[in-house]
């Protein structure tokens, strides 16, 4: 049987949510996003009640300044009792919004923030890699068949280290693999935000099938993808068994392999950077880090926000405030080391390593120290420079090796590197 219309199957979603809402609340009680937007806490049965009014079409304007800056943190959904995910009904309550924009507009905000994305993605990656170390990313080898498919998703190649260190972790730990993602193997997910339904299911169905067919279980980076695909597209799609989950999650699982592979002490005290918004990661991060021979760890005990910084970009103010609360904690608690575990973190962390007396690192780096695997972190040392012409220069025999144009190179540093910095560097203007 063909998938239904993405658009049609949201729609029998949407009903759903609508039969069984009771608007009690719960889920607006736990959520940490209407205080720091500036909405009435006092009331979140008000705050529930007009979610469903804008899924019913209607206006309501505190229901969708919280859906705007739902951050995805996943309080909610053990919170319901009537068998919601809010997480998702805020998901549907944006796209609602959108319903009364024309669609050729939809399509084009979608197409653009794609290109914007596919842009950054290139170029970034070719500034750090060399075509041989690029070619890791395309691995299609099915001889023997894999165990698993590595799903990198999108923006992660900005900060390639971190996919090369996955990939090398496997190795070690003998796991046959084969390697998707990438703009080719997008999730959908700009194109849902802009509303464009249409495009947004036909990338996201493809890609599951795809998924589906490489490999008896994937295994997602990015919780982007595992939340737009996991939650959005596969019940929406309804024709598929796809077996999706964080790859962290899979490392700790895989603990006992893991282990002895864990051979070198890392004499480090560090502090965790997380985000709860998909479940059981932090937890296999902290797992996985304890499992280090020498390695000292420290719960910072930072608000859990989120399922990655770039959804908190909807209120900056309070971003702002929670990045400089845990630099201040990890000072504070005396930490070598403040690592987090997802990509969009580490661009918008590891430049204040210039600043505070502590590394910033993703927590891979560490697991690979102790195995005794390296990958520089280019990406970093890059962004610390905050010369633009600098950087320009250190990666010039990258760009010339990838064929990289010097402008467009210009515009995407300008752009996604040194202009993604949601804390100005002390001393440094926004």
């Amino acid at each position: 049987m063909d998938a239904p219309a993405f658009d049609l199957a949201l729609n029998d979603q949407t009903a759903e949510i609508l039969s069984r809402c009771t608007t009690c609340g719960a889920c607006a009680e736990v959520c940490p996003m209407p205080g720091p937007a500036g909405l009435d806490t006092a009331k979140p049965q008000a705050l529930t009640a007009g979610i469903l009014t804008l899924l019913r079409g209607g206006a309501h304007a505190e229901a969708a300044r919280w859906a705007e800056v739902c951050s995805g943190s996943g309080h909610c959904i053990p919170a319901c009792q009537h068998g919601v995910n809010p997480r998702l009904m805020l998901a549907l309550a944006r796209v609602a919004m959108l319903s009364g924009a024309a669609a050729a507009a939809k399509r084009q905000t979608g197409f653009n923030r794609f290109g914007a994305m596919t842009k950054g993605v290139r170029v970034l990656s070719r500034l750090q890699l060399s075509p041989e170390t690029l070619a890791r990313f395309s691995n299609t080898d099915e001889e023997p068949a894999p165990e698993v498919v590595f799903y990198t998703g999108c923006n992660v190649l900005k900060t390639p280290h971190i996919a090369l260190l996955a990939l090398d972790i496997m190795d070690a730990m003998g796991v046959r693999y084969r390697v998707m993602g990438g703009p080719s193997a997008c999730c959908g997910v700009l194109q849902f935000g802009a509303g464009d339904l249409a495009t947004s299911g036909r990338i996201a169905y493809r890609t599951v099938d795809r998924l589906a067919a490489a490999a008896p279980r994937a295994l997602s980076w990015c919780p982007t993808c595992q939340i737009q695909l996991s939650e959005i597209a596969v019940p929406a799609k309804g024709d598929t068994n796809l077996d999706m989950a964080p790859f962290v999650r899979f490392l700790a699982e895989r603990l006992d392999t893991l282990k002895p592979l864990l051979k070198h002490p890392v004499d480090k005290r560090v502090g965790l950077h997380e985000h709860p918004g998909n479940p059981g990661v932090p937890e296999a991060a902290q797992t996985i880090l304890r499992a280090i021979p020498g390695l000292d760890f420290v719960d910072l005990e930072q608000p859990k926000v989120g399922y990655m910084c770039n959804k908190l970009a909807p209120i900056a103010t309070f971003k702002q405030d929670l990045h400089r609360r845990q630099l201040q904690a990890a000072a504070d608690a005396g930490v070598t080391t403040l690592a987090g575990i997802y990509h969009a973190c580490h661009r918008d962390l590891c430049s204040h390593e210039r600043d505070w007396p502590f590394e910033v690192v993703n927590f891979l780096e560490l697991v690979g120290e102790s195995m005794g695997l390296e990958r520089p972190d280019l990406f970093k040392r890059l962004k610390i420079m905050q010369d633009v012409d600098a950087i320009l220069v250190e990666a010039a025999s990258l760009m010339a090796a990838n064929h990289l144009d010097l402008d467009e190179a210009r515009d995407v540093i300008l752009r996604d590197m040194l202009g993604e910095q949601p804390l100005p560097l002390m001393g440094r203007p926004a």
